[in-house]
């Protein structure tokens, strides 16, 4: 039996009131605000960030990296990705060096990062290389996805390799990148916090982070991290919409 959209959304509330009551029965039982703020104390230390004057500095550094790395990760991965769903060669070539990066810890990449490059510039070196691996798997798996009698029988007909290109290949590798985009960005602006919170840039949400926890500011730490979960879930929401609209642009 499905569950209707309103039996859903009760269910995800019931979730989130459930958190809400384990962390406010915690916060009661170590009765300290230097190990675990209550929810109200940190949805006011939420609300606060807001009215800070280097909120929008912060937080607009932190996504600018972010949009900057996923931008790069994404022309990488497409172009890269699209030669290794064509040529199985380059496929082999291309594996094991995306699952080196993959498997590679981050902390790893930032601490050799911060060696090699300036601390504005590592954070959107850590997004861009966490999340390529994701988007161009993703569109090699599309690319091998095509339906080559389709392709072959195109040619035959002689139909224009630009027609080809938009109506056959394009469609098919789309929702991949899609896909591909969602897991990237998810796992992408942690590795970008985690890296400002290393390189300590001059604003970023992860650098305000690390100076929140140095002060022993809890509920600043949690407050951010709401914040930072906030923007990812934008991000994310973003993302599907446009695939809703894709699968509506397809049909």
């Amino acid at each position: 039996m499905k569950i209707s959209f309103t039996s859903k959304r009760l269910i995800s509330l019931a979730s989130v009131i459930t958190m809400l009551t384990i962390w406010k029965i915690l916060s009661l039982h170590f009765n300290s605000d230097f190990i675990l703020p209550s929810p109200e104390k940190t949805l006011v230390t939420t609300l606060g960030l807001f009215g800070e004057s280097n909120f929008l500095a912060t937080v607009g550094s932190t996504v600018m990296r972010g949009l900057i790395g996923f931008f790069l990760s994404g022309i990488l991965g497409i172009l890269t990705g699209i030669l290794a769903g064509i040529n199985r060669n380059f496929d082999a070539f291309i594996r094991p060096m995306l699952v080196t990066i993959r498997s590679t810890p981050v902390i790893s990449i930032i601490l050799l990062a911060l060696i090699w490059l300036n601390p504005d510039t590592v954070p959107v070196f850590i997004g861009m290389l966490t999340m390529f691996p994701f988007i161009c798997t993703n569109v090699a798996d599309g690319m091998k996805s095509v339906d080559h009698d389709l392709v072959e029988m195109a040619t035959f007909y002689k139909i224009n390799r630009r027609r080809i290109i938009s109506e056959v290949y394009i469609p098919a590798i789309t929702p991949f990148i899609i896909s591909g985009a969602s897991s990237a960005m998810g796992i992408g602006w942690r590795a970008i916090i985690t890296g400002e919170v290393l390189s300590q840039p001059r604003y970023g949400i992860g650098m305000t982070m690390q100076n929140a926890q140095t002060f022993l500011n809890i509920d600043a730490v949690i407050a951010w991290t709401i914040v930072a979960v906030l923007i990812s879930y934008i991000f994310e929401k973003v993302i599907r919409w446009s695939e809703r609209k894709i699968v509506l642009w397809r049909a």
